[in-house]
């Protein structure tokens, strides 16, 4: 069954019907197929699937009917042509990575993203003779001279992980094109439900799907979408190296998707109000989030999102020990480093998710020990409200 009579559909049906493929049973909701291979009805079929020159499934490692769901249905709502799913967002990174670049390219990638992304290019990327430029997110000037002739990828997050800055994509996809880069956006923040990449000129787009895609923390993925020229090479990889999702985490994060806009719509919405609040304590020494009128990328977030997500982060008043009194006071808020799940999350960032990096590649990102990242949740308001004046009053 083709997918055209939901060309000109809506986001909202996208997520909720893209992708479909019922089997003879006419079931209504998405079958899991817990199976690692499929049985073929003679060997010249099986010659023929495993050649690439018939349309079936193979082998569970790259071709699976839970699996395929997931990737039509994310490249549906990103506006790509395919997807590729992989067993983590980190995967997803390294897949795109491995299926397009070789010993001797060049990366220039922000330093405001995730610190595990820092540390796969700059310490395994560049140990198999791939050179990495970083540079600063909003600083288009430095993008430009960063380029090589030997550039091959620009990699970057917006907003970024975990200080919100924002990257202007029609740009960067201008310089993109003009040094015949590839442009990589990893949209984890904002996911299409907020912002298309591929809309304003990105190549590919990069998901870890164990964040909102899920909304529940529930299980680990991620996708790469984008063309079928470019996604074709990273499925190769998948197929080859096994970094693949598994069937009943495909149908997680499918069912997933059928709220994300509503879920997206009700993060930004108490992550904005959170972000006003903080704004007005004495203790805060400053406020990250893109949905305040001060933030230096308001105006351009303001353009290319249609809400400003649900991550912020802040500086207190003080030290590392200030931060961690904040962090170990508060009741409701999870002390762990995952984000866009239902429950609100609080997390140090110096000492977990970007606790890899040196003390150099920290005060470069703007990682100081002071800092608090909050990824705000579905709870109601007021409640996030009293927890944070829990940690205001462990200030002292």
């Amino acid at each position: 069954m083709s997918d055209d009579f939901l060309e000109d559909a809506g986001l909202d049906t996208l997520a909720i019907r893209a992708g479909i493929r019922r089997t003879h049973e006419g079931e209504h909701c998405e079958p899991i197929f817990t199976t690692s291979s499929y049985v073929f009805s003679s060997a010249a079929e099986a010659a023929a699937r495993f050649a690439g020159n018939s349309p079936g499934n193979v082998y569970s490692r790259y071709t699976n009917p839970s699996v395929r769901v997931f990737q039509d249905r994310i490249a549906a709502l990103e506006g790509g042509e395919a997807a590729v799913a992989t067993a983590s967002g980190m995967a997803a990174i390294l897949s795109t990575c491995m299926a397009h670049l070789q010993s001797g390219d060049h990366i220039v990638c922000s330093r405001s993203v995730f610190g595990t992304t820092t540390v796969l290019f700059t310490r395994y990327m560049e140990k198999f003779g791939v050179n990495v430029s970083l540079v600063p997110l909003t600083d288009l000037a430095a993008w430009r001279s960063a380029i090589r002739p030997t550039t091959k990828l620009m990699f970057l997050e917006t907003p970024s992980n975990p200080l919100c800055d924002i990257a202007d994509i029609a740009a960067l996809a201008q310089i993109a094109r003009e040094s015949g880069s590839l442009l990589v956006v990893d949209n984890c923040f904002c996911t299409p439900a907020l912002q298309r990449p591929l809309a304003m000129g990105a190549d590919l787009v990069i998901h870890s799907a164990t964040k909102y895609l899920d909304g529940q923390g529930r299980c680990l993925g991620g996708a790469v979408v984008g063309r079928f020229d470019l996604i074709d090479p990273i499925l190769g990889f998948v197929r080859t190296c096994g970094p693949s999702m598994s069937p009943f985490n495909a149908w997680i994060f499918t069912k997933g998707l059928e709220t994300l806009r509503l879920r997206m719509d009700a993060h930004s919405a108490n992550a904005l109000a959170l972000a006003h609040y903080l704004d007005g304590r004495e203790e805060v020494e400053k406020v990250f989030y893109a949905g305040l009128s001060d933030h230096p990328g308001h105006e351009l977030a303001r353009k290319q999102q249609r809400a400003f997500g649900g991550v912020l982060s802040f500086r207190v008043k003080g030290d590392k020990s200030a931060a961690w009194r904040f962090i170990d006071a508060v009741k409701i808020m999870s002390l762990t480093a995952n984000l866009g799940d239902t429950k609100t999350t609080i997390v140090h960032p110096a000492t977990t998710t970007h606790g890899r990096l040196s003390a150099e590649e920290k005060q470069a990102s703007g990682i100081t020990e002071n800092l608090i990242r909050v990824a705000v949740g579905l709870e109601d308001l007021d409640d996030l409200m009293k927890d944070l004046q829990r940690g205001f009053a462990a200030l002292g």
